[in-house]
């Protein structure tokens, strides 16, 4: 069963058709969309601050988002797609955004809409990624502009699929 916690006088909420693994954790001030999934070893953690999450948002396996203590809250859009560890921390994160595995992503960086952030990438503080980029490399720069549409449609599978892969699992641990 996840663990969700009350913090600071704060409860988790939650939109319609979620999907919450076994041993997933949500904390605090956190409002999740619909059609979410949050996997196995994942963290949000709203203790902090508060995190603001879209619509089929998934949140893959050892994800870390936080935020700073009055500081940095995090705000994420719709049809995102978090890779296994990566970490998300104090931000914005526009609609149709692909998070590599392993990225980190700090404190007031802005990722505009239908961005990919390479696996590995390191987001510095203050970093704004450009709608329609590929950001990769330590720390993070721009290495190509894409088609909006091309970007689009493949992060929307993405997003759909994740919807697809919480349903075998729905149910299964009631």
């Amino acid at each position: 069963m996840s663990l969700i916690l009350d913090c600071r006088g704060y409860s988790p909420k939650f939109g319609k058709n979620i999907y919450l693994a076994p041993n997933s954790t949500v904390v605090g001030d956190v409002e999740m969309g619909d059609e979410c999934s949050v996997w196995f070893n994942a963290v949000v953690r709203g203790d902090v601050n508060s995190i603001r999450i879209g619509n089929k948002v998934n949140i893959q396996d050892n994800v870390v988002i936080h935020c700073t203590y009055e500081k940095t809250k995090t705000i994420i859009g719709n049809n995102v797609s978090i890779g296994h560890q990566a970490i998300v921390h104090g931000c914005t994160i526009e609609d149709n955004v692909l998070i590599g595995m392993g990225a980190i992503i700090m404190d007031n960086c802005h990722i505009e809409q239908n961005a990919l952030i390479a696996a590995g990438a390191i987001l510095l503080e203050n970093t704004r990624v450009e709608a329609g980029s590929i950001y990769a490399g330590i720390p993070a720069k721009k290495v190509k502009q894409l088609e909006e549409s091309t970007f689009k449609d493949q992060n929307e599978r993405i997003a759909n699929n994740y919807v697809k892969y919480k349903g075998w699992f729905e149910n299964k641990n009631d």
